[in-house]
């Protein structure tokens, strides 16, 4: 098979990770077909196949797989709602479809699956030991996929930390840090001073997924590999590339108040599960990366003050005339 026959079902495709796999996929040869309740969205690639149906049935999710050989599972239901209810019937539904096509599952994996026995640095092989809700429901749905792969059924896992990326989506940054379609005049920083912290630029994300998928060969039917992106090691750095990016070092920064988060947590479980992540940004977490770097050489790195100005431009939270850091150097992807 060549690459240009290769054709990967893509759920999720409106969102951060699984629009940017897409975009990667793509460029590495791959037809593209997305699964979407409305179908085709006005923004999409004219290249992209979209059939209407939902992930969480089986079979508009298996009839969508017919004929690919890969499956990109990027669906999550939006916030940290019902999650328990939803997120293993979904990989249920991907794992069938997977075993009727003979596709590879490939999943974003998080840190949430582990706990501080494992931190402060996480391994493919470190224990999963979560303690919040969230992360034993992502160990479940790991646990699924590694059941399935003894019966034939492949995957891989690759492991991101936080996301940032053009398309504000449910992800820190976004959420958090800025807020899509305004001004940055203040920075909400989750952390805590001194701590480090591991971010992921997407499109950094969907390039790796590609370049795995392109040594299909040398994969065994469960992988599990991990990005390292972009390590702040002090929580400092991407506070201090926001304020260049925006071109005023002056913007302040506050601390997130966790402590209205608890207190609307009895009555929300966005609130509720959101509050349960505070010790992941108490603490110093870092991917190692090792592995994937001796599969394929280089992970894909986009520098830091470009991927933040880009992200702000995608967010449009930058006005034209804000060129920040960006206008003094040209914009380059580097690998590391």
């Amino acid at each position: 098979m060549t690459k240009s026959d290769r054709t990967a079902l893509v759920l999720g495709a409106t969102g951060g990770i699984g629009g940017e796999t897409a975009h990667a996929l793509s460029r590495h040869g791959w037809k593209i077909r997305a699964l979407g309740r409305s179908g085709r969205p006005a923004n999409s690639p004219d290249s992209w196949e979209w059939v209407k149906g939902d992930a969480l049935d089986r079979d508009s999710v298996v009839a969508a797989a017919k004929g690919t050989q890969a499956i990109v599972h990027a669906v999550n239901p939006p916030g940290y709602r019902n999650w328990a209810a939803l997120v293993l019937p979904m990989i249920d539904n991907t794992i069938a479809a997977a075993k009727a096509t003979g596709a590879r599952i490939l999943l974003p994996g998080t840190i949430y699956n582990f706990g501080p026995d494992a931190f402060p640095v996480l391994r493919e092989d470190s224990p999963q030991r979560a303690t919040t809700h969230k992360g034993k429901i992502r160990i479940a749905l790991e646990q699924k996929l590694e059941a399935a792969a003894r019966k034939g059924v492949s995957s891989l896992i690759l492991r991101f930390g936080d996301f940032f990326g053009p398309k504000a989506g449910n992800n820190w940054f976004s959420q958090g840090l800025v807020k899509p379609n305004r001004p940055v005049t203040t920075i909400t920083n989750p952390g805590a001073k001194g701590i480090g912290h591991a971010w992921c630029y997407l499109p950094d994300a969907g390039e790796t997924f590609a370049q795995l998928t392109d040594r299909e060969a040398e994969l065994s039917n469960f992988e599990r590999f991990h990005f390292r992106g972009h390590w702040d090691e002090d929580g400092s750095e991407m506070i201090a590339a926001i304020r260049r990016a925006a071109g005023n070092n002056g913007i302040p920064e506050r601390g997130l108040p966790w402590w209205l988060l608890r207190l609307g947590s009895p009555f929300s479980e966005t609130l509720r599960e959101l509050y349960a992540t505070r010790p992941l940004w108490r603490t110093p977490i870092d991917l190692d990366n090792t592995r994937l770097v001796r599969f394929i050489g280089n992970e894909p790195h986009t520098p830091l003050q470009t991927a933040v100005e880009t992200t702000l431009r995608g967010m449009n939270c930058l006005s034209e005339g804000e060129r920040g850091a960006l206008g003094n150097h040209q914009d380059k992807n580097e690998t590391r």
